[in-house]
């Protein structure tokens, strides 16, 4: 496989036209509000949209995400079961990669997993595992849960202590 620019754009152009990573993103928040106790806000085209020219916006990050998708979007094992580990474990490097460092990226990862259990798509056997990473990183690094709406009580003022 070859990564261009070009490529990249038209990995990015496919992700971005994927409006049904939108619902299963709602789907896979719904639930982890339900299981949480807790509120989320639900995440719209436009912001899945606008989240993926971000992500692909970091040429560095842009290669990587669109790699994992193209692996993915084309990786069949007969019978599925022996390509089980491969599949799930570029699903989680994907979902990681979109959300973006520490602690989003373990977060993404967990998440990958919670959504995968969920997701079923047609195709090839990377087909449900890159509908669940992309799922998962979007929903992870998107606005909406409320304790990413605060500043956490964690912080040290870089002044304090002089």
């Amino acid at each position: 496989m070859e990564m261009t620019p070009e490529r990249v754009h038209a990995e990015r152009d496919r992700v971005r036209d994927r409006t049904d990573v939108v619902d299963l993103t709602n789907e896979t928040r719904a639930r982890l509000a339900e299981a949480f106790g807790t509120g989320v806000a639900p995440v719209t085209e436009t912001a899945y949209r606008h989240e993926v020219d971000r992500v692909f916006a970091d040429g560095d990050r842009a290669v990587n995400v669109a790699a994992y998708v193209a692996l993915l979007r084309d990786l069949d094992v007969d019978g599925d079961y022996p390509g089980f580990v491969v599949d799930e474990r570029l699903g989680r490097l994907l979902a990681a990669t979109i959300a973006g460092g520490e602690p989003l990226s373990t977060l993404a990862e967990a998440t990958f997993h919670y959504a995968d259990v969920h997701t079923h798509a047609d195709g090839p056997a990377g087909a449900d595992d890159l509908a669940a990473a992309l799922a998962a990183g979007f929903q992870t690094r998107l606005p909406g849960w409320p304790w990413t709406e605060d500043d956490s009580p964690f912080a040290v003022d870089p002044g304090g202590d002089a």
